[in-house]
């Protein structure tokens, strides 16, 4: 009786480890679109374009200061170019979200330490690019340098939507 508990533990990790985690595969295609400081459209050399957000980041929405700049930067950095989604996500509005790389750089790394979006907060987590940030702000790069600049939902809490 003893070995009954052990074995149901072995069986339970075995399967466990024999049925690796379902991640869906690297999006790669073209930058053909830039909507916004984190959003672009991906065309893949087959298949239709992929509407793609930048994981860990959050950027002025279009109708704020340094909107207009932050999604410049972006286009700067990404228009035209040949990128990979890795670790895409699927979410309920139908807009995948993943890391942006670009010959080996996460986007969403260099748009934050540059200055021109935030690192995503989750209640008390600072988010993926907290050092990145810090950095930005005591550099005062880009919205850092903006009196008063706010991150998207509290704007969004004080004006409504754009």
């Amino acid at each position: 009786m003893k070995t009954l508990p052990g074995l149901a533990l072995a069986l339970l990790a075995g399967a466990a480890l024999a049925a690796p985690p379902k991640h869906p595969p690297p999006v790669e295609g073209r930058v053909t679109q830039v909507v916004d400081g984190n959003t672009v459209v991906v065309t893949p050399a087959e298949g239709a374009p992929v509407r793609v957000r930048l994981a860990g980041v959050e950027a002025p929405l279009a109708c704020q200061d340094w909107g207009t700049e932050s999604r410049r930067a972006l286009a700067d950095l990404a228009q035209g170019h040949a990128v990979t989604v890795a670790q895409p996500q699927l979410g309920r509005d139908g807009v995948v979200t993943g890391a942006l790389m670009l010959d080996g750089q996460d986007l969403a790394r260099r748009m934050v330490s540059e200055g021109h979006a935030w690192s995503t907060r989750v209640k008390w987590d600072r988010g993926p690019f907290v050092k990145e940030e810090r950095l930005a702000q005591a550099l005062q790069r880009g919205l850092h340098a903006v009196h008063g600049a706010q991150r998207p939902a509290d704007f969004r809490r004080q004006h409504g939507p754009c």
